[in-house]
């Protein structure tokens, strides 16, 4: 019996000194220290209940703690969602939570610095334009060629290998012009057309019968060439001859020259004369003009017992003659 009473004495002594040791101060704004056990289950918006003794209780708010014990408070889950609204936070803190980590991004290196002309060959873009440019080249020498009257091998040639110089070099040279050219540009001044235009004619065919004959070349033993007649008919009308370079071949140059030759019915005066137009692709000999545009016309030529319509580009034409059907 004795034992007993003594295990339920020491029970009490041992409640005792665990709720003495439970039991913390707590420092008040009012200056007050109160000495309890905070009841974390009690806890609400406005406060909460400490146990300051057996069976008694105390009510206190937020505001009545101080910062340190509030920041005690916030490391209990149950009051910090309770405390951390009064928790004052400083300067340092805020800086401190607000602080931005800038992170640098990765960067690309820089290409090694070339030439213009190293760094054209060091993509494929570049090549690709590179051989672009190439190729217009050749074909400004092209239309040099035409424009000048010069041999288009010869000139496309020079441009292939010195680029962008050589259609500037033939381009600065005059135009280069044929016989019947030069004779219509010899004639005297104020002499008549005809007379400068049957000069051509006969400096044309004197050209055609043997182009390499020189003055004094001729031996008494050496081959010769048979004297052709060049002299056209008195009945036939002159061939007039328009060479590229002296005149430009576009639309509104044989709408202004060659007017009768649009019609299908063709007048009895220009029914026998015939257009021989002379291009790149070979020469053309055409009884009509049945269509033209803005950069080519179509002309209908004769094919055997038919005729045929066959369009030229006006840039490819080098020579226009117009003459009769009979002459050579």
């Amino acid at each position: 019996m004795v034992r007993r009473f003594c295990f339920i004495i020491g029970l009490v002594v041992c409640g005792l000194l665990a709720g003495i040791a439970r039991a913390e101060t707590y420092k008040l704004a009012n200056g007050r220290e109160l000495v309890g056990e905070v009841l974390p289950t009690s806890a609400n918006d406005q406060g909460v209940q400490v146990k300051v003794g057996e069976g008694k209780y105390e009510q206190v708010s937020w505001e009545s703690f101080s910062q340190d014990d509030l920041k005690r408070f916030a490391g209990n889950p149950r009051l910090e969602a309770f405390v951390e609204p009064f928790i004052e936070v400083t300067a340092q803190e805020k800086l401190k939570k607000t602080e931005v980590n800038i992170k640098q991004p990765p960067r690309l290196q820089q290409p090694a610095r070339l030439s213009l002309l190293g760094a054209m060959c060091s993509s494929g873009l570049g090549l690709l334009i590179l051989l672009a440019l190439y190729a217009a080249n050749v074909y400004a020498a092209y239309e040099v060629a035409l424009f000048r009257a010069q041999p288009v091998a010869l000139v496309c040639g020079v441009a292939a290998v010195l680029p962008l110089a050589g259609p500037i070099i033939f381009l600065s040279l005059p135009t280069r012009l044929g016989p019947a050219a030069e004779a219509v540009a010899g004639a005297p001044e104020g002499a008549p057309a005809e007379v400068a235009l049957a000069a051509a004619a006969a400096a044309a065919a004197d050209d055609a019968i043997n182009p390499m004959r020189a003055d004094g070349a001729a031996h008494p033993t050496a081959l010769r060439l048979a004297h052709l007649e060049t002299d056209q008919p008195a009945s036939l009308p002159p061939t007039t001859t328009f060479q590229r370079g002296q005149y430009t071949f576009n639309r509104r140059f044989f709408e202004t020259k060659f007017v009768g030759f649009f019609p299908v019915v063709r007048r009895d005066a220009e029914k026998d004369m015939v257009l021989v137009i002379k291009s790149a692709r070979g020469e053309y000999v055409g009884q009509r003009i049945s269509r033209i545009a803005a950069n080519d016309l179509h002309l209908l030529v004769q094919r055997g017992p038919a005729s045929e319509e066959v369009m030229i580009p006006f840039q490819e034409i080098q020579q226009i003659q117009l003459r009769h059907k009979d002459a050579k």
